[in-house]
């Protein structure tokens, strides 16, 4: 699973503060088979200034040519003052890279907390993972037969 944020770019305090409170975010995904990428329209050296002034540990990646905002027209009109803002977006995307939920945080309420990040993979988890519920008797029948055949091997 993969939570893709298109952020708005590394002039802005509200992507600062976004990505700050992705911190915490980024600890539960490292133990949950989860991957978060943060893309910016800025060139590298903003992008990684962006990184290292949040304390991420997650991968940023720079769109100087502003080829994403171009191919998905997010370029944001209404900022005169930094010509390659766009606006944000978070994605959340399943394997195989199919878009599950998008969120558009063109006003910071739009953005996802880490809480409803939480819901929205726990609800793709569920759906996807055919084991999500190892209690269940279909599922502990089919986890015995996978431990006999290793055991067999």
């Amino acid at each position: 699973m993969l939570v893709l944020h298109l952020s708005r770019g590394e002039h802005c305090p509200r992507e600062r503060m976004h990505h700050r409170e992705l911190l915490r975010f980024h600890e539960w995904c490292s133990v949950a088979f989860t991957q978060l990428v943060s893309i910016l329209p800025n060139t590298l050296h903003d992008t990684y200034k962006m990184k290292i002034a949040t304390g991420a540990h997650w991968t940023f990646l720079a769109d100087e040519g502003l080829e994403l905002r171009e191919a998905l027209e997010i370029d944001e009109y209404t900022d005169n003052h930094h010509d390659n803002a766009v606006v944000p977006h978070t994605l959340i995307l399943s394997p195989g890279l199919r878009i599950e939920k998008v969120y558009v945080g063109y006003w910071f309420w739009g953005r996802p907390s880490p809480e409803q990040l939480w819901l929205d993979l726990q609800d793709l988890t569920r759906r996807a993972k055919a084991d999500y519920d190892p209690t269940l008797p279909d599922v502990r029948a089919e986890l015995q037969v996978a431990d006999a055949a290793r055991a067999a091997a």
